[in-house]
């Protein structure tokens, strides 16, 4: 394996460049698909010709979305680490083959909130809930040589990792240095799912989809709230134009991207300085194996 990205998307025998097998339909799965970027990432993929299963936490929104592109869905509150282990194991038994893992769901909080697992929201949700989906569907995705896709932002410039305090327990606590750490630890699960598991057949980008009109800060209780609320709608981005470098990635043939890399407007982007310390994404990695080791 190796410690640096590579510019190859694993292909195997048989395989299209776009992971489609002899060139047939391929399964993919967008978590956060009930709404915003992920529900925009699951048409542009369904319209595309691939089986999308939609994965979302409202029961009404995602059976909506699910029922407009035709396809199945899986509901998981990513604030509950059972739940995502019962979604792990729904998808092994029902999906011996994933072409492509979309994590995508993510939220921000206003105030410091400790789920029931006992983790900072915010980490569990955006962080170790995608952490452990992923790697409990490491044997479908290692068989189906997959691609990772996940979603990051810029808001990892000013985020900062203490694998000692990734809950955030010490000092005060702000809403958007602890959204800024998790987008930050998006883009180290990202290279460090690369050095791990790229020689398996797995491929791993995270993206940035611009400053996007969704509603995922609505009821965040932070200032995240105005920027992204209906007073500056008409300056953002559409949820499609975000989803845009997302769908690029799941879909574009190889050669146009690198796996382990993060990307905005479809070109590799500017992160923050942590994002590069292959020992901290060790470290990363390591900590959060732990933290879900006992379920």
């Amino acid at each position: 394996m190796s410690d640096s990205p590579t510019n190859d998307t694993a292909n195997t025998d048989g395989q299209d460049q776009d992971g489609r097998q002899d060139g047939g339909q391929r399964t993919v799965v967008v978590t956060g698909a009930s709404d915003g970027i992920g529900a925009a990432m699951a048409r542009s993929l369904a319209a595309a010709g691939d089986r999308v299963v939609v994965v979302g936490r409202s029961p009404e929104k995602t059976r909506a979305v699910a029922e407009e592109i035709d396809a199945p869905f899986l509901l998981a509150d990513f604030a509950d680490l059972a739940q995502v282990e019962q979604l792990a194991t729904r998808l092994v038994d029902e999906y011996p083959r994933i072409d492509v893992l979309v994590n995508n769901a993510g939220a921000v909080f206003g105030q410091r909130q400790t789920t029931g697992d006992g983790h900072e929201m915010t980490f569990q949700v955006d962080h170790l809930s995608p952490f452990l989906l992923t790697n409990r569907l490491l044997p479908v995705l290692t068989a189906s040589r997959a691609r990772v896709v996940t979603t990051s932002s810029a808001a990892n410039l000013w985020g900062r990792i203490d694998v000692d305090d990734l809950d955030k327990e010490r000092g005060p606590y702000r809403a958007q240095g602890a959204y800024g750490s998790a987008k930050l630890a998006n883009i180290l699960f990202t290279r460090e799912l690369h050095r791990r598991h790229h020689a398996d057949g797995i491929t791993a980008t995270a993206f940035h989809p611009g400053g996007v009109a969704t509603n995922f800060s609505v009821e965040s209780g932070s200032w995240f709230r105005f920027v992204y609320g209906p007073v500056f709608n008409r300056f953002l981005l559409s949820a499609a134009q975000g989803a845009d470098t997302g769908v690029w990635l799941a879909t574009e043939p190889g050669g146009a991207w690198t796996s382990g890399e993060y990307y905005a407007k479809r070109k590799p982007a500017r992160v923050n300085p942590q994002a590069n310390d292959v020992v901290l994404a060790r470290q990363l990695w390591n900590r959060s194996e732990k933290l879900i080791a006992n379920r």
